[in-house]
């Protein structure tokens, strides 16, 4: 079989069926194995990228969330891991680019250069297609477990990826202590985790 000459790893072979169960026949305990095999992997990857806790839970359940969203696009060419790899690395590396345009986009607005309007600032904007772009694909993949979200969660988790408040906004919007808002989202991502995983009927 081609796919066996390529002197792939039993573990990277297994990958493949679970993702044929997940794709054809919408197995979702296939869905579970993948996450639970690589979940601690790709967060430790993405917290050597950014240094920060929150975000890098974050930008996992993003990564699987986009992964599984687009499993049927999945050629068998490389390992399952390599591309989930990539797409979390991407996703990583476009949230880093994304932080630091809105940084340097607050400084300049202070240091106004006599008055012109500030041309990052537009790059920021809104409105910008690319970021619409983007902001859609992410609203999109978050949505497929979202909706099964507890009302309390629900609202928590639209904030933060829908919305794209951070901790800080998200406490003054609920007028709810930050201690208390990373608590809850951390909680609602190990729901979304849970809910992924198909184990919705425990929540």
């Amino acid at each position: 079989m081609e796919i066996n000459e390529r002197g792939f790893s039993s573990k990277a072979l297994e990958d493949f069926e679970l993702i044929d169960k997940a794709v054809l026949e919408l197995d979702q305990q296939a869905y579970a194995m993948l996450m639970k095999r690589y979940k601690k992997a790709v967060y430790f990857m993405i917290l050597k990228m950014i240094r920060d806790t929150d975000d890098a839970e974050d930008l996992t359940m993003e990564a699987f969330a986009k992964a599984f969203k687009n499993l049927h696009k999945f050629k068998k060419d490389y390992t399952f891991s390599t591309w989930l790899f990539r797409i979390a690395t991407n996703n990583t590396i476009d949230f880093i680019r994304k932080k630091k345009l809105k940084t340097m986009s607050l400084n300049t607005s202070m240091t106004d250069d006599g008055g012109n309007s500030v041309t990052i600032d537009v790059e920021d904007d809104d409105n910008n297609p690319q970021d619409e772009f983007i902001r859609s694909q992410r609203i999109e993949m978050v949505r497929i477990f979202v909706d099964k979200l507890p009302a309390k969660y629900r609202k928590l988790v639209e904030l933060r990826y829908f919305d794209e408040l951070s901790y800080e906004e998200i406490a003054q919007e609920l007028d709810k202590p930050l201690g208390t808002v990373k608590a809850q989202l951390h909680r609602s991502r190990e729901l979304l985790y849970e809910i992924a995983s198909g184990k919705e009927d425990h929540i």
